[in-house]
Parts: structure tokens; sequence; C-alpha cells
């Protein structure tokens, strides 16, 4: 099949949106290629169609764990097989994985960047036959990029392995500069690169400052009709600002990486089918979500970056019909930013403690851990040990850049099983084990290919099933896995923190002082980028365009700044029509006030009387008590 018949087939459009057809028949000709499409453009597309037109495997970087298991489910709804590695699963487990991919029919294998570094998955990946590499949030591989992530720069050693295949790299927010990095970053050949205009012609952009942030949001969300997105900076504004805004008969609710997963998926399920009416979130809701009704995105703080803040207000207005950014500002906001990265950047003593500080939080001896994976409770770790939250993990952004740790984002990993001996072996321990009896068989009913492969259980069904208690389930699975019949994997909710060298002291530590002052100089600008946007006069569109290296663009005509221009244009040709109106009656004939009011036509009672005034005033008609003449 080609492409437009594969797009058909399995994901029911007719044709392409601007720019797919020329990047999927670029891929196809085997160029590596650059693809900066906005958000909501159809990033995923561009390479799943040629991956589907060519024989093999497409490999996919992503950092995004829960974008990474959306797109593998959707894959599979669709028929087509695809299977996601990330930090956190077990080596047995990705063994299997892995094999599937190169003995197997699988299409799609999603890697977190981090499993690069794994000499496992590079080794088996020289065994598959890769047809592409999708590169997806490509900007992480650039330092100077807004989230630069360390273990991106593993992606161009695939390079070396598989030398021939073509890299597509995606990503929706990348300044010329950032562009041209990851061009070099990934060691494109002849590159070729597609940028779809970062202009939202649909999209009005306005700029709030106002003290009662409160009152305007609720005046927001009861002019503008339909679904909505409030942005905030933290947990506890979520649930206060939802909790506000169902108090005034909003149907709201709020998200963040810290609610319970079934929980997240309900509220995330709530909003798509509009039972929800407003979502109040972290910026860990929106990736991926597919939701093109949305008609305002509201911040109530100020973005990081302008990119971040391009990326989340671009979730409006999907559907191309008029949608509403707002970005509610005010003085305290403007302190508030640049004091937070004023007292972000940690000094080098302090990285070393949180480095030693982790290793006792694990207990880890001196030469140990290289390898290991780990849970990681940000804010048990920081109260543990007394540090602050925002410091903390800028440290551990720089340990993670000198090559030490990597850190995943928040990763729901459901409970998986495999039996580890064979049928005849099982069934010799049932005979045996009577007690286990109903446990296993339970498990052998309700979760087929157990003996191939990690299944997906649930603890709380086996115990409805064989009138047990959860505890009892888990309990027993353990037991079954130190009598080495299965390995049982229990589910977790956490970043995942993983040890790329042995536990070093102090004297041993290489901390790279200079990459710390480039990211300083940086996140200046990107703040100030930000404070400049959020205060400039001067038409929103064009500030963000010129921002991303468009700078010849016409003004938008429906930001806040250019209404409140055509505001004064209006004004101003108003006064002008009124003041030509009150000369040619007065050419005619002289006037009393009443008079002249009354035989006007142009303006309101109050316009009319101030421009009578105004002209008064400036000497151009007179008055002789009663009458008015030129």
């Amino acid at each position: 099949m080609n492409e437009a018949e594969i797009l058909k087939r399995y994901w029911g459009f007719d044709s392409f949106r601007p720019l797919q057809d020329e990047i999927i028949r670029s891929v196809l000709q085997g160029n590596d290629t650059l693809a900066l499409l906005p958000t909501g453009g159809g990033k995923s597309i561009c390479f799943q169609v040629p991956a589907m037109v060519k024989e093999g495997i497409c490999i996919v970087i992503s950092p995004l764990v829960a974008l990474m298991k959306d797109q593998v489910e959707a894959l599979k709804a669709k028929g087509i097989e695809a299977v996601a590695i990330y930090a956190g699963m077990g080596k047995r487990e990705i063994d299997i994985l892995l094999d599937n991919c190169i003995y197997g029919k699988i299409k799609f294998l999603y890697l977190s960047p981090e499993r690069l570094l794994s000499e496992l998955v590079r080794i088996r990946i020289s065994y598959m036959n890769v047809n592409l590499i999708a590169v997806d949030e490509a900007h992480c591989i650039s330092q100077w990029g807004y989230d630069f992530r360390p273990p991106y720069l593993k992606v161009s050693e695939i390079r070396a392995i598989l030398p021939d295949v073509p890299v597509l790299a995606l990503t929706a927010t990348a300044t010329r500069f950032v562009r041209n990095d990851i061009v070099e970053k990934l060691q494109f050949k002849n590159p070729k690169v597609f940028v779809q205009s970062f202009a939202r012609k649909n999209l009005s952009y306005v700029v709030l400052d106002d003290e009662d942030k409160y009152k305007k949001l609720f005046g927001i969300v009861t002019n503008v009709k339909g679904s909505g997105l409030v942005y905030v900076r933290n947990r506890r504004e979520t649930a206060e600002v939802a909790a506000f805004l169902s108090r005034n008969g909003i149907a709201a609710d709020f998200y963040h990486a810290g609610v319970e997963k079934e929980e997240r998926f309900r509220k995330q399920e709530d909003w798509k089918r509009n039972r929800i009416r407003v979502m109040v979130a972290t910026n860990a809701f929106g990736m991926g979500i597919d939701k093109p009704d949305v008609r305002f995105v509201v911040h109530l703080d100020l973005p990081d970056s302008l990119e971040a803040y391009y990326q989340e207000a671009g979730r409006a207005g999907r559907d191309e019909r008029k949608a509403y950014t707002v970005l509610l500002a005010n003085k305290s906001d403007e302190y508030a930013l640049k004091t937070k990265y004023a007292d972000s950047f940690p000094s080098v003593d302090e990285i070393k403690k949180v480095y030693h500080y982790l290793g006792n939080y694990y207990q880890l001896a001196y030469g140990a851990g290289e390898g290991l994976t780990f849970g990681f409770d940000l804010a048990d770790f920081c109260k543990r040990f007394n540090i602050g939250i925002i410091k903390t993990m800028a440290a551990l952004k720089f340990l993670e850049h000198d090559g030490y740790l990597t850190l995943s984002e928040n990763i729901f990993l459901p409970s998986r099983l495999l039996f580890i001996v064979g049928n005849e072996d099982i069934y010799r321990f049932q005979i045996e084990n009577a007690g286990y009896d109903p446990l296993i068989k339970a498990i052998l009913r309700s979760y087929g290919g157990a003996f191939e492969q990690y299944v997906k259980i649930s603890e709380g069904d086996i115990a409805g099933k064989i009138r047990s208690s959860f505890k009892d389930v888990v309990r027993h699975l353990n037991t079954l896995q130190e009598q080495g019949l299965l390995s049982y994997l229990p589910q977790s909710d956490q970043p995942q923190l993983q040890y790329l060298l042995p536990r070093l002291d102090f004297n041993h530590m290489d901390i790279d002082v200079k990459y710390i002052e480039q990211r300083k100089q940086l996140q200046t600008a990107q703040v100030n980028a930000v404070l400049a946007y959020a205060t400039k006069k001067e038409c929103r569109s064009i500030q963000l365009l010129t921002y991303f290296d468009e700078p010849e663009s016409d003004k938008c005509g429906i930001c806040d700044v250019c209404l409140a221009e055509k505001k004064l244009d209006d004004a101003d040709q108003l006064e002008d029509k009124i003041d030509f109106e009150i000369a040619t009656l007065l050419q005619v004939e002289m006037h009393t006030i009443d008079t002249l009011v009354t035989a006007m036509a142009t303006g309101t009672e109050n316009e009319r009387l101030e421009r009578i005034r105004a002209l008064l005033d400036a000497g151009k008609i007179k008055t002789d008590g009663k009458n008015y003449y030129l």
C-alpha cells in the first residue's frame, strides 16, 4: 500500500494536513528530515505512515512516557503491533519485548531516551530490521532548547549502529538556533527541513494585568462559551482554583501528576467528553490529549519560557475555530518569576550534597549502584534532608547532564507477571501445594500468554475471583516469586531514578561549571522574553512569531493589543466625523446647544457634547453665550 492508502485504511483520513505529505515523501526517499509542526499539527502521522509503507520496524524516541503509552494503545486499537520500553521495567521484561521486536511482527518500538544508555538495548537494536528512527520532542537534544534532556544526546549513537537508516526529528517549538543544533547533534546528512508557520490565525492572544485573578478568571469562563483549560504553577493551586470555579456554578476539576492513575484517567475522560467544562492543571496535563474544541486556555502564572507558553496555549482551537489564550500577569508575578530563577541555581557544593544525600537515601555503598533503578519520591527526599524542592530538581538535572544518573517523569507501571517455569512444573507445584491452586488457576484462566511474556494483572480482580484480600494475593505472589515459579513486578506510580555510574565520593565527582553558567544565561534570556511578551504593547502574535524567527509577520488584528489600537483608531475616526458634521451645520446657520446636538446624526449625545466642548476650547468654534457659530 502507498502512503495515501495507509492513511485512509488506518486513520480514516482522505488527505494529509499541510506539510505532512512533503515530510512523508522526504522520509520515504531516505532523507534525514527535521519537521516543525505546531501543537496539534499531526506530527505522529509523519513517522507512523512511512513506517507502515516500508518493511521493518520504526524506532520512536520520546521523553514523554504517558504520550508513548497513549500512542502504543492507539496503534494497537488500529491493529498495528507496537511496544514501549521505558524506565522502571525489569531486565527480563525488556529482554522479552526486544526479542519480539527482532523475531515478531512489531512495527513500532517506543523508547525513552535513557533506555539508549543500556548496552542490552543497543546490541538488540543492531539485530533489528529498522526502517526509520523517529525522534519526537527533538528540541530536548539541544542544550539551548527550553527543555534539554541529557539522555537525548545518546540518540546520535544509534546512527553508528544503523548508519543507513533515515532519521525524522519532530518538534513543535524551536528557534532557528535550536533547529541548527538539532541537525548537528543528530548528525544529519543532507538534511531536509520543513517548517510550518507558527501563526495560529484563529487564536486571540490576550494579556491582562489584574490583581484579582479569580474574579477575572470567572469573567473569562462566563463570557467565553465551551471547554477550557486553566494552567497554574503548583498542585495546591489546581485544587483551590477548581474549588473556586465549582462554588460559582462552573463544572470544573483539577489534574496534576500526584493524582492516582485511575483518578487521572477518569478526570481526563470527563474533560474530553465535556462532562467537565474546565480543567485546572499543572503543565503535566495536555501532552498528547487530542481535544480539538478547546475554546480558551488561561495561564494564572507567568510561564517559564515562550516555548512552553506557545505549546500550552496552542491546545486551544485545534478545530481552527476562534479561541482565546489568556495570560493573567501582574507586577508581583514578574517579581516571582525573576526571584524563582535567581534562587534556583545550586552551587557545586550543593549539587554534590544532593548526590551524597541520594546515596544515603537508597543506602548505597560507595562503588555500588551502577545500572540500578529506584522509585523516586521528590517530596519525601527533600523533607528527609531538609532541602528546597526547586534547587534539588536543578541539582538533579545537572547530575543528569554530567552522566551520574538519569531521572524520568512520573510513570504509572501496572503490575506485571511472567511464569518462568513450564506448564508441567506449575502443575506439579499445584498438586504439592493445594493452598496455592485457586490463585494459580485464576491467573492462568484470566491472563493468557503469561508463559511467553509479562502480562498486566490486577491483584484486586484476582482477589475477587478467589475470595481473598488484596494483601494476601500480593503476599502469595511474592512467595511464588521466591520459590522461583514466576517473576512478579508490583505496580508503581513514581518517577524512576537510575544510577549510570557506581556511587562516587565528593573527591571523584566532576561537575561541569561552564554548563551551569550556560544554563543561567539561557534561563535569563527565556525569562526576559516572557516578561517582554507580558508587558510590551505590540501585537502578541507578532511578538511570538518574531521569537520563533518569523519577523516579517502581519498584525493578527484579534489580540488585546490590536483590538486596543483598533478601538483608538475607531475613536479617532468617530471624532473626525462628529467634528466634520458640527462644522457643516454651523456653516449654514448658528445653533443653540440643544438644536445643534439634536440636528447631528453621528455619535451619542455625550460624544457630541464632548466634541463641541473640545472644539470650543481649541477656538475652532465660538459662542455668544447662547448660540454657537464658526
